[in-house]
């Protein structure tokens, strides 16, 4: 058994920098060395902060937990609340963070596989 709690003074600067606009942080609540099928990572994004465009192999839940998110997909954009989900199906362009003027935190639940961040950078 595997225990974790969400706790952002355990979340780290992220790796890859260069794949946000902005401060973000991450806590690792289960990682691809704790099970083969699921990885889920807290993400902290600083007021207004926000990914780049991705497509990621898998598909991909964001739970909102704190503050305001923004989700976008090819089709358009929502604002999501905590306790709110947005379920992004493996393939599909995206990109997610905190809404304008908010600071945000989402639980990123998929399965493990690779992203792609070389996307165009149209809505965002």
């Amino acid at each position: 058994m595997k225990l974790a709690k969400l706790d952002g003074t355990l979340a780290k600067p992220t790796p890859s920098p260069e794949y946000f606009d902005g401060r973000v942080f991450m806590q690792h609540l289960v990682t691809k060395e704790d099970s083969r099928e699921l990885e889920l990572i807290a993400v902290f994004f600083e007021r207004g902060a926000r990914t780049i465009p991705h497509t990621h192999s898998t598909d991909q839940l964001l739970w909102v937990v704190e503050g305001r998110c923004v989700v976008a997909v090819e089709s358009g954009r929502r604002e999501l609340g905590p306790g709110e989900c947005a379920l992004l199906p493996a393939n599909g362009w995206h990109w997610h963070g905190a809404a304008p003027g908010h600071t945000a935190c989402h639980i990123s639940i998929r399965m493990p596989g690779s992203s792609d961040w070389n996307q165009p950078k149209r809505d965002w």
